[in-house]
């Protein structure tokens, strides 16, 4: 009937990291009134940078500062603070689980599915009760102050073999995460012993790497990688490559090689996987259980459902002549920009248009090795040594969202370089209800 008006189309973005916040985003800047409404799903209120994490975790840069509150940026958006726990698209529905535990039916007319990826959990004995994974601000927060509360514990004990367990911090997994936390905290606890811990000694801290494969930073050019493995080792970083954890009970590490040592401290970055939800979706899975995409980053076979990032095989036109089955490795480089052409075609579409293909060539890769020390693989460029740290700082500041964190992060660098580190531990974090339960019970 003319004059009519048909319903705004519901859009549904599943996650709220890279891929859901700038694709929520783009569409709030572009969607005309009552065009369309956007509902983002997360089971955390805020997005992470990732890439900050190290620093986060070193105390290099105030932890709250490295995440963008969703509410706060998407204000034409309804943001949901819950876990997706299963995609039916057959039904175009979604059921979600809040915090409080309540379950909840979402349907929509567009899916976007952006959950991104978890860690990969080995069937390694131990590894689940004493691993610490690297993923989200919380567990760099946790990190901190378990890593500084040994030191403390360790500055207070007079046995010597629990003040070597103590002491001893090991990292499973060389991919950047991996690397970036170990230098970083190395530096932390470096400083920190100089400084503050008279009846230790800088020999005391071991640092342990432990790699499966035959080298680190598969990211970056080999020679680069066989320079970081030369860096870690000056610092008195033992680095095992080709070398796999066999068991972690007890705090006892067993290695592929026969290296054995006790530890209380194990960080698990060796590598990630795509939402497990998705495995029980109705949606088509790669054999890595990505969702498959076309170039324009529609899933294959349901144009009204999109996807992007770390959860989606979306093939990479920089490299099909060479591999035409390459897909965009996961990261945040494709990730930020695959979000800005997704709000795009899916407004182009909703107006009766066509997507864009996605294509983007590896800019390269750069990472940071503590304070004043990185690598970097970029623009056909190897960068060594302090040039490298200051290109990773400047290149990630510029990726991070929002002028309001740029500008904290700033100024965290600049009263950094003022004022000495904060290396407190803080460990009642972990624990706040410590205290007043020994109470209570006396």
């Amino acid at each position: 009937m003319a004059g009519v008006k048909s319903e705004p189309t519901r859009i549904l973005v599943l996650g709220g990291g890279y891929v859901g916040l700038y694709t929520a985003y783009g569409l709030q800047k572009m969607l005309r009134a009552n065009e369309a409404s956007v509902t983002v799903v997360d089971p955390q209120p805020h997005m992470t940078y990732a890439p900050f994490l190290p620093e986060a975790a070193a105390g290099a840069i105030e932890p709250r500062h490295v995440v963008v509150p969703l509410r706060r940026v998407l204000k034409r958006c309804h943001v949901l603070t819950a876990r997706v726990t299963k995609i039916e698209h057959e039904r175009k529905a979604v059921t979600v689980e809040a915090a409080d535990g309540h379950v909840e039916q979402l349907n929509y007319d567009v899916l976007v599915v952006a959950l991104g990826a978890v860690a990969r959990i080995l069937p390694i004995p131990g590894l689940v009760e004493e691993g610490i994974a690297f993923k989200t601000i919380g567990e760099a927060i946790y990190l901190r102050n378990h890593v500084m509360t040994k030191l403390d514990e360790a500055a207070s004990t007079l046995d010597p073999e629990q003040r070597k367990r103590l002491l001893t911090f090991t990292v499973v997994g060389g991919g950047f995460a991996g690397i970036e936390a170990l230098a970083e905290l190395e530096d932390m606890t470096r400083f920190a012993v100089e400084n503050y811990y008279p009846n230790l000694k800088v020999e005391d801290i071991r640092w342990v790497l432990v790699e499966a494969a035959g080298r680190i930073l598969p990211e970056v050019r080999e020679t680069l990688g066989v320079y970081t493995v030369e860096q870690l080792e000056k610092r008195g970083i033992e680095v095992y490559l080709s070398t796999a954890a066999k068991s972690f009970e007890n705090g006892h590490v067993v290695l592929s090689d026969g290296t054995e040592f006790d530890t209380d401290t194990i960080i698990w970055t060796a590598g990630v996987k795509a939402n497990p939800v998705l495995a029980s979706s109705d949606l088509p899975l790669d054999k890595r259980g990505r969702v498959e995409a076309t170039a324009a980053m529609q899933v294959v076979g349901h144009p009204d459902v999109w996807t992007a990032g770390d959860n989606a095989a979306v093939p990479d036109l920089s490299r099909t002549e060479q591999d035409p089955t390459a897909t965009c490795p996961p990261n945040a480089q494709h990730a930020v920009r695959q979000a800005r052409l997704l709000s795009k075609n899916i407004i182009k579409v909703i107006r009766g248009g066509k997507p864009k293909d996605y294509y983007h060539k590896n800019l390269g890769a750069v990472a940071s090795l503590g304070l004043h020390k990185g690598v970097a693989d970029a623009l056909n460029l190897k960068i060594k040594g302090f040039p490298a740290w200051l290109f990773h700082r400047a290149y990630h500041l510029k990726a991070m969202p929002t002028w309001n964190r740029k500008i904290r992060i700033l100024f965290d660098w600049m009263l950094g370089g003022l004022f000495r580190r904060e290396v407190i531990s803080l460990g009642q974090i972990n624990n706040p209800r410590e205290e007043f339960d020994r109470l209570s019970k006396s």
